[in-house]
């Protein structure tokens, strides 16, 4: 995976004038404070977030409960892939769980100057191929690991998780209960 995000970074910084000052227009950098919501559930994904600082966690809500499918941290891109996509409203909510600074680029202004600049196709490109790739990762980790091996997987790719989110959002994102995770991490 660290092999797309250095790819992705690459053409970032091989754009051409014309193709960086166009990204630069349709781009502005907002900071949101914890607790605060970047999307809401039934709210069509219009924007993408490139986050710069802090921390974002993406959930649904279901029977009550919410579950929380990705974490975002800097330099990762946030958004509800579907709803972004096609336009719809989102199922899923984005929210900050700390302070966080991102770079927000409007959905419709991104479609009309990828047409003008390739480099911008690229880009969406490698973003969209990077996320199936990561997605697909993601949902065999699920089929064929238990729930401690999925503790370790988090341990070893992502610690950075197991130190700055809550516990209950971690079991979430495992797809564990809470209690679940406090005995595998009394194992340890």
């Amino acid at each position: 995976m660290q092999h797309y995000i250095d790819k992705i970074k690459k053409l970032i910084e091989n754009f051409d004038d014309a193709t960086l000052k166009a990204l630069t227009e349709i781009s502005y950098t907002k900071t949101f404070s914890k607790g605060d919501y970047l999307l809401k559930a039934d709210n069509i994904c219009d924007k993408s977030f490139w986050v710069e600082s802090g921390i974002l966690r993406k959930y649904y809500a279901y029977n009550d409960k919410e579950i929380t499918t990705e974490f975002y941290f800097k330099d990762d891109l946030a958004m509800s892939f579907d709803s972004y996509t096609q336009q719809k409203p989102s199922r899923e909510c984005i929210q900050a769980l700390t302070e966080v600074t991102v770079n927000i680029t409007d959905h419709s202004s991104f479609q009309i100057e990828k047409l003008k600049h390739r480099q911008l196709q690229e880009l969406d490109f490698l973003m969209t191929e990077y996320y199936a790739l990561w997605l697909e990762e993601k949902v065999f980790e699920l089929h064929t690991q238990n729930a401690t091996e999925r503790y370790q997987t988090i341990l070893t790719k992502s610690p950075h998780i197991v130190q700055e989110v809550q516990l209950t959002q971690i079991a979430s994102y495992l797809n564990v209960s809470l209690e679940t995770l406090s005995r595998i991490r009394a194992k340890k």
